[in-house]
């Protein structure tokens, strides 16, 4: 009889919390302290996943360290109607610009749909955040440009980043909202705004607790990539982002396993106290944490 197989398709952040989605459109509930335990199939090879419901139809290999998981044809096709690939402008839903907070000197500034609320904060592991402002698509793109390039932040952080500062974060909220509220004054203060763009004022929204890092042990390395017949297991203590912290025990502690590595591989069953065999990055400082 053939072992059961999965095949995740991502996480996702839902009201209720995390969710990893399975093909076929099933999802499974991330709890604090859920076991979580895979392996990947022995003789499987990571495939490219399509692009906007279709599967590939090259099937083509995908390296197993690419977070994209898609093939460049594929890739190309997902990025052709994107917000965030700059291909779409007559979008008439209105968007809000935010600054988000990832930890100490960690900031990034962005636009996501007004109606996705918080979600898009939630899905890149924004520890806390504050919005700037609402209108138009294009006008909230010019104000994102505009705040870049006078305050000198980024519009994008790479995740290893913001994985390693999580072991430092500060304890209190006041004080991981500082940076955040700072820098709101200084871009109101800005006299050049686009005009159908509405400000709004600073009211820090603050994740901690929605990814449970004030009762999670600072995570001691990452998971790299997945390999056929690798097993990995954990106790899940955290999750930010796309990210799941899995307390493995002694000797490696917590690891942070992106779960955007997870899709094209064809996933297996594995016994909680099986032996961790995926390629594993140490962080190269390791700090306690201050919660």
């Amino acid at each position: 009889m053939a072992a059961q197989m999965w095949t995740c398709t991502g996480l996702r952040w839902s009201p209720e919390g995390p969710e990893l989605v399975w093909s076929g459109g099933r999802r499974s509930a991330l709890t604090w302290g859920k076991r979580i335990a895979f392996g990947v199939r022995e003789d499987s090879g990571r495939r490219c996943v399509g692009a906007r419901g279709h599967a590939c139809p090259t099937h083509t290999p995908v390296p197993a360290r690419s977070t994209g998981a898609r093939c460049e044809e594929c890739a190309r096709l997902d990025r052709a109607h994107s917000v965030a690939a700059d291909t779409i402008a007559d979008d008439p839903r209105p968007y809000r610009v935010y600054l988000a907070w990832f930890g100490p000197g960690l900031l990034k500034v962005g636009i996501t749909a007004e109606e996705r609320g918080s979600a898009r904060l939630l899905e890149q592991g924004a520890v806390c955040f504050t919005w700037l402002g609402t209108g138009p698509l294009m006008a909230a793109r010019r104000t994102e440009e505009l705040l870049r390039a006078a305050l000198g932040v980024p519009d994008r952080i790479p995740y290893a980043q913001k994985r390693t500062v999580r072991a430092t974060l500060p304890a209190g909220a006041d004080e991981r909202a500082a940076e955040v509220r700072e820098l709101h004054a200084r871009a109101l203060s800005l006299g050049n705004w686009p005009e159908s763009v509405k400000t709004e004022p600073c009211q820090v929204t603050d994740h901690v607790a929605d990814f449970n890092l004030q009762h999670a042990a600072p995570a001691t390395g990452a998971v790299t990539e997945l390999v056929a017949g690798g097993h990995l297991a954990g106790e899940l203590v955290a999750a930010a982002g796309p990210d799941l912290h899995l307390d493995t025990g002694a000797p490696r502690g917590v690891l942070v396993l992106d779960t955007r590595l997870l899709p094209g591989w064809e996933l297996i069953p594995a016994q909680p106290s099986s032996e961790i065999t995926v390629p594993v990055k140490d962080f190269a400082a390791r700090q306690d944490g201050l919660f």
